[in-house]
């Protein structure tokens, strides 16, 4: 066995544990309302600032085009809302739920200078978004389906507060199809990472980060999910050696 492959090993055997302890939405909620104030801060350092380039990937593949109605979910901070607002324009407006009412405290300030359409946050759940069926053109979510109790429900969420052709766009870790960049991306994420944030902030979740990504839908499994959901049409784009991933679908049913 290489030094690298021994080191990946040794790195994901010690964190073989728990992912969390009893409801998963009071366990993650709680987890980032404890994480909010680094929040920004450890998403550059930890990505190498390459998140912020993902997210304008991904709204560029929405088509988010002056005057378009979007949603943002698990929507934290806001960063990916504040790239939509900027597509949008003047004449569009960003919606911004989430569950995790420090999140989007430390994100008002950001959202309230952005430019382009204006951004309204709303603390509430991903299963349960609380907007009429076909009120926006586009839905995404930026690492956080992952991190919901019930991604199926939140899938079908997202599908039906969009218009008939509106789109779904999920930008969401993965773990990379080859042997080798896999066991050198498990070694920064289980060995590495964990580290930096503990330093920084609470070690627990930058531990759960890379055992929720080890545990999450395949590429596919995803996209099986989305048309269960409802949405057709499914793209995979993949980011950053593959460790990224955005998943678009487009609604092709009326809207209930």
């Amino acid at each position: 066995m290489t030094r690298v492959a021994s080191q990946q090993q040794s790195a994901i055997s010690r964190s073989s544990r728990t992912l969390f302890q009893g409801d998963k939405e009071r366990y993650v909620r709680d987890m980032f309302a404890g994480i909010a104030p680094q929040y920004d801060l450890l998403n550059s350092i930890l990505s190498f600032n390459r998140h912020k380039a993902w997210r304008r990937r991904a709204v560029r593949l929405a088509r988010v085009t002056e005057g378009s109605r979007c949603l943002d979910v698990c929507s934290g901070t806001g960063d990916f809302a504040i790239d939509l607002a900027a597509a949008a324009g003047r004449s569009g407006r960003v919606a911004c739920v989430d569950f995790c009412e420090p999140m989007l405290r430390r994100g008002l300030p950001k959202t309230t200078a952005a430019r382009g359409a204006p951004i309204s946050m709303l603390v509430g759940n991903a299963e349960h978004l609380p907007y009429a069926s076909g009120s926006f053109d586009v839905a995404t979510v930026g690492f956080g389906i992952r991190n919901v109790a019930d991604a199926d429900r939140a899938l079908r969420e997202m599908a039906r507060v969009v218009r008939s052709g509106g789109r779904v766009v999920i930008l969401e870790f993965n773990r990379p199809a080859g042997r080798w960049m896999r066991a050198i991306v498990d070694l920064y994420l289980f060995g590495i990472l964990p580290r930096i944030g503990g330093l920084l902030s609470r070690r627990e979740a930058y531990s759960y980060l890379p055992e929720s990504m080890k545990r999450f839908l395949s590429r596919q499994e995803l996209s099986d999910a989305m048309e269960r959901a409802g949405l057709r049409a499914i793209e995979v784009h993949d980011l950053n050696f593959g460790t990224v991933c955005i998943h678009i679908g487009a609604r092709t049913e009326p809207t209930p």
